[in-house]
């Protein structure tokens, strides 16, 4: 959706910054996509004819705030986002919009500053019957997240608060497994029955995740009176019931990797604005083809690497990898990645004496080498991973019946509280770099495994 420089740059942009909150509709067979970058640019929207397809360079907004979303009603179309008030009061304002320029056809209005709750944020409008309803998120985006609910008959309101807010939260169950949800779109599926599409997080350890933030499905019902009412008034857990959901043939990720293809899968994120040149499918057919830069995985910017979402607490992460380093610094290997200051690497690495496997743990200003073993073979080497809730455990060897255990870490290093703002959550990264020069030799993966395991 956002492959060129021309849509998108984030050069330089902080873990978690760029891209926040994008919001999908569509009107009239073409699809919108309106989102901020956090970072730099500000508020913008992109259209296709093919959602699969290519799309618009971005149409810039001329209003402050973040979390923009659309509405098409009447034949005009209203922006709506999380922006002030002109005295400063924190909540919700809307304009209409031309969808063609990106101008303002109104002037901008204050609707709502929600129920009281810190950061009003994340607004949706819907036209449903005679209502205008207007959800927003409330209370921040950690432990104190909740959606919460008002409506008008004139879409410029002034908007009534639902008798009963917040109308999704988990803030005071006892729902050890499920937290942070809102941030709520409500859709309605092809038999009619509703649904709310929000945020959450898995626990993995009190007050701690390191999965980031998922995507979770609650079924909705109606009052008498016209409110809608988000899970039953439940909290959220992995499993909610509700109506049947339609059929669809979805697409399952793939839990091993052959590189084989001419396109990568959909499931591996560059991180920043890549050197694509670094990366090859084709210079050895069957293997990924990494070549390093000077770049290094502490640097806030694009290393020569490609990266895995962790989606299960209990997995198992494996790839075989040949380098051949030539010079001083080069090294090639798997990490576990939070952000540039919080990751675990294991890598082969050229050093002044030699070649050596290397295990090592960043967590800001904590630096640990848990081990240096000497390579005595030239060639492939195994590296893999065994992931489990509250620990991560590491290994290699030169064959695969041959591994060994060569450490452990903890999962609360890379857990999104400790490190801060961080709503990713773990990825798994295979990575090339040169520490401050180009690698001359590229780096081959011939496969990746992430496959979920029970306990």
């Amino acid at each position: 959706m956002l492959k060129r420089p021309s849509q998108i740059n984030l050069e330089k942009v902080p873990p978690s910054g760029g891209i926040w909150a994008p919001t999908i509709r569509c009107h009239k067979g073409r699809y919108y996509m309106t989102t901020t970058n956090r970072t730099m640019g500000g508020n913008f929207y992109v259209w296709s004819d093919d959602p699969e397809g290519s799309w618009s360079d971005p149409v810039f907004v001329d209003m402050e705030g973040i979390d923009p979303s659309l509405l098409f009603d009447g034949g005009k179309c209203y922006y709506c986002g999380a922006c002030p008030a002109r005295d400063g009061t924190p909540g919700i304002s809307m304009m209409e919009l031309d969808i063609d320029t990106g101008k303002a056809v109104s002037p901008i209005r204050f609707l709502w500053e929600g129920t009281g709750n810190r950061s009003p944020e994340a607004p949706h409008i819907y036209h449903i019957g005679d209502w205008y309803y207007l959800t927003i998120a409330e209370g921040g985006t950690q432990f104190g997240h909740m959606e919460t609910a008002a409506r008008s008959r004139d879409i410029w309101g002034p908007y009534e608060a639902a008798p009963v807010n917040p109308i999704l939260t988990n803030v005071h169950t006892k729902n050890p497994e499920v937290q942070c949800t809102g941030h709520s779109d409500l859709i309605q599926d092809k038999n009619g029955n509703w649904w709310a599409i929000h945020l959450g997080i898995r626990i993995a350890q009190k007050y701690l995740s390191h999965l980031g933030r998922e995507t979770f499905l609650s079924p909705v019902s109606w009052t008498d009176d016209g409110w809608p009412v988000i899970n039953h008034r439940k909290w959220v857990e992995v499993d909610s019931a509700g109506p049947l959901l339609p059929s669809y043939p979805a697409r399952e990720e793939a839990i091993r990797d052959e590189f084989d293809g001419e396109t990568l899968q959909l499931f591996w994120n560059y991180l920043r604005n890549p050197c694509l040149r670094d990366y090859s499918l084709t210079k050895r057919p069957g293997w990924l083809a990494l070549r390093g830069s000077a770049l290094r995985i502490d640097d806030l910017a694009s290393p020569t690497l490609l990266c895995r979402r962790q989606r299960d607490f209990a997995c198992y992460m494996e790839t075989r990898m040949e380098f051949l380093p030539e010079k001083e610094g080069q090294e090639a290997g798997m990490i576990l990645f939070l952000s540039n200051q919080f990751y675990y690497k294991l890598v082969k690495r050229r050093e002044k004496d030699g070649e050596y496997l290397c295990m090592e743990k960043r967590a800001e200003d904590f630096f640990q080498q848990v081990c240096r073993i000497p390579v005595t073979h030239e060639g492939i080497v195994y590296l893999a991973v065994r992931a489990r809730r509250l620990s991560y455990t590491f290994f290699w060897g030169y064959g695969k019946d041959a591994m060994k255990e060569i450490g452990t870490a903890s999962t609360r290093f890379l857990s999104c509280e400790v490190a801060g703002r961080s709503f990713t959550g773990t990825f798994a990264v295979l990575y090339a770099t040169g520490n401050g020069q180009d690698c001359t030799r590229e780096a081959f993966f011939d496969y990746f495994i992430m496959k979920p395991e029970k306990i």
